[in-house]
């Protein structure tokens, strides 16, 4: 199931090349990341309360055109892999203001108790374990 964050791009991201910097690309993946917990109706506190964190283990991107101030952008994002203890997610940046694809991404990350240890979800918590096992399968949506 596809998962669509979006907003505009504000000033302080852009870099003395009056574009968007690299790196709050990333930061824009994360955002997108907790906005798909909110739609799964699992919100990111919920999971840090219960003591699961969800570090990243690593993040490969594509710059394809720049995003400028003003510009609205929609960050596509993709649950690809789910095994219970590691996921993947792939996305799809979209500079909207001038209708072109301007990055694409992809991020993998695990489940861990708070001293960093893996976590199995299905035992830890059975409630998101099914969220993501229905987002694996899910149609796609906006």
């Amino acid at each position: 199931m596809i998962v669509t964050y979006s907003r505009n791009a504000f000033y302080y991201e852009t870099d003395r090349m009056d574009i968007i910097h690299h790196s709050n690309y990333v930061r824009w993946l994360e955002e997108a990341r907790i906005n798909m917990m909110e739609q799964m109706g699992f919100p990111f506190q919920k999971l840090e309360a219960m003591g699961i964190l969800v570090p990243v283990l690593s993040v490969e991107t594509e710059y394809k055109f720049p995003v400028r101030f003003g510009d609205r952008f929609e960050v596509q994002s993709e649950l690809t892999k789910f095994t219970g203890c590691k996921f993947s997610l792939e996305y799809k940046v979209m500079n909207v203001t001038q209708d072109k694809q301007s990055l694409t991404a992809k991020t993998s990350h695990c489940f861990t108790d708070t001293s960093l240890r893996p976590v199995r979800l299905k035992q830890a918590c059975p409630e998101l374990y099914e969220k993501y096992m229905q987002y694996l399968r899910g149609p796609v949506s906006t």
